[in-house]
């Protein structure tokens, strides 16, 4: 599991300025984003959780219970250490019984590399909305939904994502 921001800001990854011209980019710039929180699983399956706010520790309980019923079966998820996950609406949704089905493994500080749910946010970010300019928060949440679906029909690009962590489950 992981989280990431998408704003309303285009990752431009191409333009079309002259060779040697720096292009300036005049744009409307706001700290006002979607927060998304997903998780992939080694078949290649996709969930997500999308806010128009910043993520709280309740969201990530929310999530793991979605994660959990969607699922069908035990869990082990395995996330980063940010505060949202180690806050204590977390210790109590697990300690209310839920460590009977959900186990939780916190990955190594800084290493943004051995997690394959970033693999979701570069595909997402650098491919599939890249130069992609929204006029508002509905727009940018339409054209994000639709990235998503487009990348949850790709489970073969998702089970990649483990490759490219190099982790073994």
């Amino acid at each position: 599991m992981d989280e990431a921001a998408f704003y309303l800001l285009a990752g431009v990854v191409r333009t079309y300025a002259p060779c040697g011209e720096t292009p300036i980019l005049k744009v409307f710039q706001t700290r006002d984003h979607l927060s998304v929180m997903s998780g992939i699983t080694p078949a290649g399956q996709l969930a997500t959780r999308t806010r128009a706010r910043a993520l709280t520790s309740l969201d990530s309980v929310a999530f793991l219970r979605h994660l959990y019923w969607y699922f069908g079966s035990k869990l082990l998820v395995i996330w980063d250490g940010a505060s949202i996950h180690r806050a204590t609406e977390v210790k109590d949704f697990l300690a209310d019984g839920w460590t009977k089905v959900i186990h939780l493994e916190r990955f190594p500080a800084y290493a943004p590399e051995l997690n394959p749910d970033e693999g979701v946010w570069q595909h997402l970010k650098h491919v599939e909305l890249r130069n992609v300019c929204c006029i508002n928060f509905a727009h940018l949440s339409i054209e994000l939904d639709l990235a998503i679906r487009r990348l949850r029909r790709r489970s073969d690009l998702i089970r990649s994502f483990f490759a490219g962590a190099e982790l073994k489950l």
